[in-house]
């Protein structure tokens, strides 16, 4: 299992920055931005594997489910 930033969403607000700096913005002046998409993301072969049990409840919440 694992929750963390949406990888999408990083290249996303990547390609902002470096659009902006291509329109001739200064880098130093720009924000640094936080993730605001969080994705959690269960691997169910890999759980079998340790011997791990992931309850219906928990696949059922999460954004991805690797079979």
């Amino acid at each position: 299992m694992s929750y963390g930033t949406s990888l999408t969403g990083a290249y996303r607000q990547a390609s902002d920055f470096v659009a902006r700096i291509l329109k001739g913005a200064h880098p130093a002046d720009m924000p640094v931005l936080q993730s605001t998409k969080f994705e959690f993301v269960i691997n169910l072969k890999t759980a079998k594997a340790l011997g791990i049990e992931v309850p219906p409840g928990l696949s059922a919440i999460a954004d991805e489910v690797i079979e």
